[in-house]
Parts: C-alpha cells; sequence; structure tokens
C-alpha cells in the first residue's frame, strides 16, 4: 500500500466522491487515515462533492420521448445502418428457418412412426384378448368385466 498524499486524496474525491465506500478498495484505509490525521485540510474537498453528490442523487434520468426515438431510428436508416445490420442477419434468419423446419418435419414423422408401430405392435395382444373373452364360459364373466 502507498504512502497517501493530499493530491491522490484529492484525486480519489474528485473521482468517486465524498463516499469512501465508492473508493477503490485497496485505497480506502489510507485515504481514511489520511482525512482523520488532516480534518481541516480535506474538509472543503469533501463538503463539495458531498454536496454535488446529493445533487446527483437528486436528479432524474429523463427517458427520450417517442417522436426523439423515431427520429434516431429513421435517421439511422437515411444512413443504411440498420439496412445494413438486417442484410448482415438475413443468412442467420434463413438458416435458423431451415433448421427449424427440419426439426418440426422429424418430430411429424417421429409421431407418425410412434403411432403407426404403436398399432401393428398391440394388434396381436388386441386380437387374442377378443379371442379370450369370446370363448370364456358365461360363468366366468366377472373375470371379464371386473
Amino acid at each position: 500500500m502507498s504512502v497517501m498524499t493530499s493530491e491522490r486524496f484529492l484525486a480519489l474525491v474528485a473521482a468517486y466522491g465524498a463516499d469512501a465506500r465508492r473508493w477503490p478498495e485497496a485505497e480506502r484505509a489510507g485515504a481514511r487515515a489520511f482525512a482523520a490525521a488532516r480534518p481541516e485540510a480535506v474538509a472543503d474537498a469533501l463538503a463539495e462533492a458531498d454536496a454535488a453528490d446529493a445533487l446527483l442523487h437528486a436528479s432524474r434520468v429523463a427517458h427520450p420521448s417517442t417522436i426523439l426515438r423515431d427520429r434516431v431510428l429513421a435517421s439511422a436508416a437515411d444512413a443504411g445502418l440498420i439496412r445494413a445490420r438486417h442484410q448482415g442477419r438475413r443468412w442467420l434468419d434463413r438458416l435458423a428457418l431451415a433448421l427449424g423446419a427440419g426439426w418440426a418435419a422429424a418430430t411429424c414423422a417421429g409421431i407418425v412412426a410412434g403411432v403407426m408401430m404403436t398399432t401393428w405392435l398391440t394388434a396381436d395382444a388386441q386380437a387374442e384378448a377378443v379371442l379370450y373373452q369370446a370363448f370364456l364360459p358365461a360363468e366366468h364373466d366377472a373375470e371379464v368385466l371386473g
């Protein structure tokens, strides 16, 4: 850790404000020790930075109006900035569309194949169950009907 000078302390206050929590962590202890040792030398700088901090905290951020946003976008379109960006991504959009269509087709084919295989594989079991039920005597209806 380097020795804190008055120039360095004033630079920290000017850059980060009066709140020591915003100062670089490596310099906080040295700056606090400097301020404690020379309160009369740093009082004016800290008061000025504290007033500036209070003004910054009290100010509101102005959001751009819709008219301004539209003017900026129109200006960018006139300069060719928006069109050029869209042209550069056109191949990516086409690739995404082709891959999406391929995934959709594969999904549909898988569903159709699954339904057809299920019907084909269970046909023997269904026929066997019908024949079994048909040959049961009447007194065994409870086995079929539950």
